[in-house]
């Protein structure tokens, strides 16, 4: 005769086996070697609620961070079934498991002590999960950088060999040029030309500085300056030329001075460069933002406009030499490369976040240097 008792050992052997499914499903989607949180945490979701008592009225719902999903059947109750992941930042989060409030009619208590223990083992597994993906994503985001510093210190030691290799040619070009044109018996016609052969020659100096700079080949001066009254100083500069094409200049420095040893010229042209820049992203107008701050042992300097922005295919490239998106004649594609191997070249880092349409945000850090009263100061 089958007994009550038998039917009770068939129902938790029913259950036991809809867990073990369910782990093992999930299992399943964690060996998925590309799958992204957001894909991994959807499907995990969805593979949660065969695992419980009543399948068909359960939801599920997995947080990472930032990222959220849940299936179409999940409500926020009473009846709700928590495991937190252990994590910190973008890897913090929780699984839930709910059912509806009609569930009571069925059954007060719907949640077995198996599934808790199941929920609990699941959030175990994202969290692991979660956490080799976000140490994959770092490691190829650090060996990207890895690679394009490796293209760009090959790239500024080509450029600065060859810029050596034309300093002497072009020397002499423009002083033979400059010599003709102090000539008094040189016809008018003959003086313009001239004059144009100077022009050109002193266009290609001051590529070949670029190129120089760019390469960190350039003789430099050196001293302890604020960054503060540097980037002020540059800012009176770009100011009017703001105003006059529908620009907005706003200002946030740190209440305290800055100190960086570094040639307070190259600082200027880090800032003019990024402030044009930003100036020629707003064709019809905007908000220049430029603010500095203490970052731990760094000084941070933020220059952020809201202009067209920038593609990722552009990001991947503003730091190589002569690429450009300017008309031509606008632009030498120099720019950016040069005030990348200024930075560099002082200790510091540089890096860009764009959104088209939304505008962009360069973030430049150097080794930041104790206060007059603490260390060192200016000399």
């Amino acid at each position: 005769m089958y007994t009550h008792r038998a039917m009770k050992n068939d129902r938790a052997l029913r259950e036991r086996v809809k867990e073990l499914e369910c782990l093992y499903n999930v299992s399943r989607i964690l060996r998925q070697p590309d799958a992204g949180v957001d894909e991994l945490i959807g499907l995990i979701a969805e593979a949660l609620p065969p695992g419980f008592q009543y399948p068909e009225a359960a939801g599920a719902r997995i947080q990472v961070g930032k990222s959220c999903r849940q299936t179409a059947g999940f409500v926020e109750t009473g009846f709700l079934l928590s495991a937190v992941l252990g994590g910190a930042g973008e890897s913090a989060g929780r699984v839930d498991v709910s059912y509806p409030a009609r569930i009571a009619s069925r059954d007060p208590a719907p949640f077995l002590l198996e599934e808790g223990q199941l929920v609990e083992k699941i959030a175990g597994e994202v969290s692991l999960a979660v956490a080799r993906i976000r140490t994959a994503e770092e490691n190829r985001r650090l060996e990207e950088q890895l690679r394009h510093a490796d293209r760009l210190a090959t790239i500024g030691v080509l450029a600065a060999g060859i810029a050596h290799e034309l300093n002497e040619p072009l020397a002499t070009i423009l002083g033979f040029a400059q010599l003709v044109g102090k000539s008094a018996e040189l016809p008018e016609a003959a003086r313009r030309d001239v004059s144009r052969i100077v022009d050109a020659a002193l266009h290609a100096r001051d590529i070949v500085r670029s190129l120089l700079a760019f390469g960190h080949r350039a003789p430099r001066e050196e001293t302890v300056c604020d960054v503060n009254a540097v980037v002020a100083g540059a800012l009176d500069f770009l100011e009017p030329r703001c105003r006059t094409e529908g620009i907005e200049v706003r200002r946030s420095f740190s209440a305290d001075p800055l100190w960086i040893r570094a040639d307070p010229t190259e600082i200027r042209q880090v800032l003019v460069n990024l402030a044009v820049n930003a100036m020629q992203a707003m064709p019809k107008g905007g908000r220049l933002s430029v603010a500095t701050a203490p970052a731990g042992d760094s000084c941070l300097l933020t220059v952020e406009d809201t202009g067209v922005g920038m593609t990722r295919e552009v990001l991947d490239r503003i730091f190589i030499p002569f690429f450009t998106t300017k008309e031509e004649g606008r632009g030498t594609g120099l720019g950016l490369p040069v005030i990348h191997g200024i930075v560099v070249s002082r200790g510091g880092t540089i890096s860009v976040k764009s959104e088209m349409g939304v505008g962009s945000a360069f973030s430049v850090r150097f080794p930041l240097l104790p206060t007059p009263a603490t260390g060192e100061g200016p000399s």
